[in-house]
């Protein structure tokens, strides 16, 4: 007996992985994680320092915030700059991919108000 042919992976046919292997789930736990998108959210007005994110939003605290920053930083969606006014300091951006990301967010809140509603 043969074996019966397994399809190749495509964009239409996903192949059985498992949820940490999937590069989906992981960006989708990643901006799902409290604060994320909106720190993002807040950085696609402009550049801002570390206690102008505070005063955004409201209830971080300043540790989780840094975490925040850095979880960003290390997937390349915010830039930290140095500033040499005064008052010194640094300020967070988005950088292109950042930028890129706040686009599919942006998309989420356009969705049909019907698909928010629990169906019975």
């Amino acid at each position: 007996m043969t074996e019966p042919a397994i399809a190749s992976a495509s964009p239409e046919t996903p192949m059985p992985r498992r949820p940490d292997l999937c590069p989906v789930e992981d960006w989708l736990a990643f901006l799902g994680h409290r604060w994320n998108a909106l720190v993002l959210w807040h950085l696609s007005a402009g550049a801002r320092r570390h206690g102008e994110l505070m005063a955004c939003l409201p209830n971080i605290t300043a540790k989780v915030l840094s975490e925040r920053l850095d979880g960003l930083l290390r997937r390349g969606l915010v830039e930290r700059d140095a500033v040499s006014a005064f008052p010194r300091g640094v300020v967070y951006s988005l950088s292109e991919g950042g930028r890129q990301v706040v686009a599919i967010l942006d998309r989420f809140e356009t969705l049909p108000s019907s698909f928010r509603e629990p169906r019975h």
